[in-house]
C-alpha cells in the first residue's frame, strides 16, 4: 500500500522553544521522501520520528536562514554515514549556494553518496517524470528513473514558486499527473478482466473498447509547502487546488504589521489563502515564541473562511494526504 503522508520534524519559527524545535518536515509519497527546511536538530527528529536517511530521495530548502538550514549539515553526514543506496537531489536558491556549500563541508567526513546540487535559479518544474525520463535515458537505458543507479523513479512534478521575504526564498509545489479510475462494472460488462485490464490501460483500446468506456477521470493530488513569506502571487500559486497545503503563520493577526515587516505571514492571512484556493487539508506550522495558545491560530485561520480539515503542527506529528478525489 502506497503512504502519502507528511512527518512534522519541528513547528518553531526563529528559536526553539522547549517544545518545539527549529522546522523540519519529511513528505513521505510512495516510496520518495522530500525533506523540506532541516533547521537545527532535525537528524535527531528524525531518530525520535522514525523518519530514516534511507527515506530521502531529495531535501528542498526555501532560503537560508538558521532556522531552515542548519540542519543540513548533520542531515548530508548522516546520509552518507548511512550509506544511503541511491542519489539524493538538493534543491535551494542559487543565491545561498555559498551556505549550502559550506553547510555540506561544515566538518570533515567520508563521502559515500551521490548527493546533486539542483540550485532554483527562478520559478519553475524542478522535476517531472518527463524530463527524468528523458535525461536518464541517455545515461542508463531505463527510462523514467532520476540520475544515478537505484534511484527510485519520479512519480510527481516538483515546482518551485518565488515568495517575498528578506532574503530569496521559493516555495515548493508537488503535482501527481492526472490519472483514470477503473470501474469493475464497465469492465465486467464489456468482458475485460485480468491481463485484458493491464493491456487496455496501456494501449487505450481493446477489442473495441476504449479506455474512456470503462474508466473515469482521477485527478492527481497536490501538495504544496509554504514558508517565510508576506502574501504575493507565488503564495496562491502554490496554494491552489491543494490537498495538503504546509504553511507558515508565524503572527497573529493581531501582530499584522509585524508579520509584514519581517516577511511573514499571520494565521488568518494563511487560513483566507487556503479558503480562496480551494485547499481540503491545512497544515499550519512556523509558530513564534511569543504566544503560548496554539488553538489561537487555529480559531484566526476558521475566522478568516477555512472550513476544510485544519491542523496546527506540533513536533513528531505525522498528517496523512488526504486520499484523492473520486477514490
Amino acid at each position: 500500500m502506497s503512504l502519502r503522508e507528511l512527518v512534522v520534524l519541528g513547528t518553531a519559527s526563529q528559536v526553539p522553544t522547549r517544545h518545539r524545535n527549529h522546522n523540519g518536515y519529511a513528505l513521505l509519497w510512495d516510496g520518495q521522501g522530500i525533506l523540506f527546511d532541516p533547521g537545527e536538530g532535525t537528524q535527531r527528529q528524525m531518530v525520535r520520528a522514525g523518519v530514516a536517511a534511507h527515506d530521502l530521495t531529495r531535501i528542498c530548502v526555501t532560503h537560508f536562514h538558521g532556522d531552515h538550514s542548519l540542519g543540513l549539515a548533520g542531515v548530508i553526514q548522516r546520509i552518507n554515514l548511512d550509506r544511503v543506496p541511491h542519489p539524493v537531489t538538493a534543491h535551494f536558491p542559487a543565491s545561498g549556494a555559498r551556505f549550502f556549500e559550506r553547510l555540506r563541508y561544515a566538518t570533515a567526513y567520508r563521502e559515500t553518496v551521490v548527493l546533486r546540487e539542483a540550485p532554483v535559479t527562478g520559478p519553475g518544474v524542478l522535476a517531472s517524470p518527463e524530463a527524468d525520463a528523458d535525461a536518464a535515458q541517455g545515461r542508463s537505458g531505463r527510462p523514467g528513473w532520476d540520475s544515478g543507479e537505484g534511484a527510485a523513479r519520479v512519480p510527481f512534478t516538483l515546482y518551485a514558486e518565488k515568495l517575498s521575504h528578506p532574503v530569496e526564498a521559493y516555495g515548493y509545489g508537488l503535482v501527481e499527473p492526472d490519472s483514470r479510475r477503473m470501474l469493475p462494472e464497465r469492465l465486467a460488462a464489456h468482458g475485460i478482466a485480468g491481463p485484458d485490464v493491464g493491456r487496455l490501460q496501456r494501449e487505450g483500446e481493446l477489442r473495441g473498447v476504449r479506455l474512456e468506456d470503462v474508466s473515469e477521470p482521477r485527478r492527481g493530488q497536490r501538495f504544496a509547502f509554504v514558508m517565510d513569506t508576506r502574501l504575493c502571487d507565488g503564495v496562491y500559486a502554490l496554494a491552489e487546488g491543494c490537498d495538503m497545503l504546509v504553511i507558515e503563520s508565524t503572527f497573529l493577526d493581531e501582530d499584522a504589521e509585524l508579520a509584514r515587516e519581517y516577511g511573514h505571514l499571520t494565521s488568518g492571512q494563511a487560513g483566507r489563502v487556503a479558503a480562496e484556493s480551494g485547499v481540503r487539508s491545512l497544515v499550519l506550522t512556523h509558530f513564534s515564541q511569543r504566544y503560548s495558545d496554539p488553538s489561537a491560530f487555529a480559531r484566526e485561520a476558521r475566522a478568516a473562511g477555512f472550513e476544510g480539515e485544519l491542523t496546527v503542527a506540533e513536533d513528531l506529528m505525522r498528517v496523512p494526504v488526504p486520499k484523492r478525489r473520486g477514490g
